[in-house]
């Protein structure tokens, strides 16, 4: 489907100006840049499909952002382009930057704005009316948790868990949470076929809770793999090209992947019992993870667009998990999860190294997941917690001081990735102090930058 775009109208801009662009999920670059800054965009077909919607082709000299974009026109000026409906509506905007000006358009209905001032500030000022727009409900704080995934992956083992948490209590770390991340279950989307390695999950579970702690587990609910029981034995319930043949939702665990149409009612009723199960375990955490794949293209039961159709699925998750539970959304259309999640990844995954993969700002590395989690900064708090994904600081991960560094300037979910036992010094303190600081709720400076600039120039005038 081409991508109609009308014009919106043009900015005049000096040479000092820069913009905002948004990308379109958690794992998508997103970045103040200079005027002569090219954005930044995937090298690998691979990231490309994860970080664009599938009939998005976004040039390499044009911006491309999604449901907000900002321009600071070195003029004093901060223009705010952004949907009318941000959080239920997938509108993107175009922003070519010609000589002296900017030419702006977008693929649906927007509202503008103009602030005087910079364009971080005038960022989280259009944050916040957006949240009060919209009704959003206080924010909880994200609770600390351990997660299995940065030290065992998918190879991660019920004793592996088991020791993480006795490590925890025998050295009384302030980790409210203990997740097992993917590996308990036998393929993706057969989430309740355990892996030969986890043969009684709900044990687990039980076992965790009776420490005291709370549960979490992993799951990408939209997602299944072509080889999945679910795929093979339900092909109806998976989301279709014209011809009905599932649409393609990517490539990864060396296994081709499908989107699960949850507004099929079977559907829906298999991912409630999958969600009512857990929590019937013990479990009120919930990672859900690749979450893209529920606003992906194609043909559905219900007739629907892919962002109500996203938003549906997400609000089934919602529901079963209770208001007690906590949602944790990764790999997610960042604007459209807004009131159904509690914390939001805001970039791509970390790694124990620096550099991207050739460049790629949607392939793990810390570069990577600071690329865009320091643009969306002004999020946090306001529209969910900001999730700049785990803290990983042992020996063997690289510039781990400036790794840690970026989770704490985040301020938002803390959760630890490490194997505990084999902290050194320096990685326990780190760790202690972290997980603390986010118990306590960030203690520090509590005026943002919006409210510091516009408390200034209230004074001024």
């Amino acid at each position: 489907m081409a991508q109609q775009f009308s014009p919106i109208g043009e900015i005049t801009v000096t040479p000092a100006a820069r913009i905002f662009e948004h990308g379109w999920q958690s794992f998508s670059p997103s970045h103040v840049y200079k005027l002569g800054e090219h954005p930044r965009r995937p090298v690998s077909e691979r990231n490309r499909i994860l970080n664009y919607r599938k009939d998005s082709q976004p040039s390499t000299n044009a911006f491309f952002s999604e449901g907000v974009l900002a321009v600071e026109d070195g003029l004093g000026n901060t223009h705010i382009v952004a949907s009318q409906q941000p959080f239920t509506t997938a509108v993107r905007i175009r922003a070519k930057v010609q000589q002296g000006h900017v030419e702006l358009s977008s693929d649906g209905p927007i509202a503008t704005e103009t602030l005087e001032l910079p364009i971080e500030a005038a960022l989280s000022a259009w944050a916040h009316h957006a949240a009060v727009g919209a009704g959003l409900p206080a924010l909880r704080p994200a609770p600390t948790a351990w997660c299995s995934w940065y030290t065992y992956y998918d190879g991660v083992n019920p004793d592996d868990v088991l020791e993480n948490l006795a490590t925890i209590d025998a050295l009384d770390l302030p980790i409210s949470v203990v997740q097992v991340d993917d590996g308990y279950e036998a393929n993706i989307g057969d989430w309740l076929t355990p892996s030969p390695k986890f043969p009684d999950t709900a044990g687990l579970v039980g076992k965790i809770v009776d420490t005291g702690h709370r549960a979490g587990i992993w799951i990408a609910p939209f997602l299944a793999a072509a080889d999945s029981i679910l795929a093979t034995e339900h092909p109806d319930w998976l989301v279709r090209q014209p011809n009905g043949c599932p649409v393609h939702a990517g490539h990864n665990w060396n296994r081709d992947l499908v989107s699960v149409d949850l507004t099929h009612p079977d559907a829906e009723a298999w991912l409630r019992h999958i969600i009512a199960t857990f929590v019937g375990w013990g479990v009120d955490y919930i990672k859900a993870d690749f979450l893209a794949a529920g606003a992906i293209s194609g043909e559905r039961y219900s007739k629907t667009d892919p962002i109500s159709a996203y938003r549906h699925g997400l609000t089934l998750i919602r529901n079963e998990l209770g208001p007690s539970g906590y949602l944790l959304g990764c790999g997610a259309p960042v604007l459209p999860s807004v009131g159904l999640v509690n914390s939001l990844r805001v970039s791509a995954d970390t790694s124990s190294s620096v550099e991207p993969e050739d460049g790629d700002y949607s392939s793990p590395s810390q570069d990577a997941a600071r690329f865009g989690a320091t643009a969306r900064q002004f999020m946090n708090g306001v529209l969910f917690v900001n999730d700049p994904d785990c803290l990983i600081v042992g020996e063997t991960v690289s510039h781990r001081e400036t790794w840690a560094a970026h989770v704490e300037a985040t301020r938002g979910a803390v959760v630890s990735s490490d194997r505990l036992k084999t902290l050194d010094t320096w990685g326990l303190e780190t760790s202690r102090r972290l997980l603390t600081a986010a118990t306590m709720g960030w203690p520090g400076p509590t005026t943002t930058s919006f409210q510091a600039d516009i408390n200034a120039k209230n004074e001024v005038t």
